[in-house]
């Protein structure tokens, strides 16, 4: 091929190139409008019509989903944030505080004193059920007969919540999302989950949990735009009684998920330090 012919081809090639990366942004469906949205008089989302319901009757979850981020304000103070307080303290709410056991007190003590060097997600690794609840990334829920599948944005990972009426494993392999199975009372979806690992970080604070841990969460929808997800912490391994938060989730309209992976050219890891 002489010169003149290259250069056409890679005059060609780029501008094929340039047609290609045209439609590309678009095909993230960043702006596509949300389906079936509930509407005001004045065109604007009604967030606080009925929630959709499935066949069966019973709350549709399905939808994309995020944290509310204006919550009421913990002791310390308020400020602009854009990630619930449970995300660096879970228990920030509870009047009396996380009831530790002595040896997982101290366990949280010394992973702060480290710099979170240990946490899962300093090391782009999953970080759990109860933290994926307060990560400031988008949830996508999906909802059909005998399973509720949660899509995660954060490494584009996944959760399953079996409705199908099977048992919970007796003797599960531990593993960082666990095992869920979800029963309805009522308009609630009461989700038991066992099976997780012994290294658990429940929030950016370092708040332990074992293998041990049995969690319940009872999911609702009370609207359109708000889900509400109460948890109760069972662990008598890290702590001396059970305890219980709830999360409020919130609908995100006209928007994706998009991949997220920590790792992918990552260059902090190595900096951090203890010292």
């Amino acid at each position: 091929m002489n010169n003149g012919r290259r250069n056409s081809a890679g005059a060609a090639m780029i501008a094929a190139a340039f047609l290609l990366m045209a439609p590309a942004a678009v095909a993230q469906w960043l702006n596509y409008p949300t389906a079936g949205v509930p509407k005001n008089a004045d065109g604007t989302p009604n967030l606080n019509a009925p929630a959709p319901r499935t066949a069966d009757g019973h709350p549709d979850f399905s939808g994309l989903w995020e944290p509310l981020k204006n919550k009421p304000c913990p002791p310390e103070g308020c400020e602009d944030i854009q990630t619930p307080w449970e995300f660096a303290n879970i228990g920030w709410s509870l009047k009396d505080g996380l009831p530790l056991q002595p040896w997982a007190a101290e366990m949280k003590k010394n992973r702060a004193a480290r710099m979170r060097m240990d946490d899962p997600a300093t090391n782009c690794l999953p970080v759990g059920v109860v933290a994926t609840h307060t990560q400031p990334l988008f949830k996508k829920w999906i909802q059909v007969p005998g399973l509720l599948a949660i899509l995660n944005e954060r490494y584009a990972s996944y959760r399953q919540i079996f409705t199908d009426g099977r048992p919970l494993l007796e003797d599960p392999q531990p593993t960082w999302n666990g095992y869920s199975t979800g029963k309805w009372e009522g308009d609630t979806l009461v989700v038991q989950s066992n099976g997780f690992r012994d290294d658990g970080w429940l929030d950016r604070g370092g708040t332990p949990s074992t293998s041990a841990m049995k969690l319940t969460e009872r999911m609702r929808r009370p609207n359109y735009g708000r889900m509400e997800i109460e948890i109760t912490v069972d662990d008598a391994k890290a702590y001396t009684k059970p305890w219980t938060i709830t999360f409020v989730q919130t609908i995100a309209l006209n928007t994706e998920l998009l991949d997220y992976y920590c790792a992918e050219n990552e260059k902090d890891r190595k900096h951090l330090t203890d010292k």
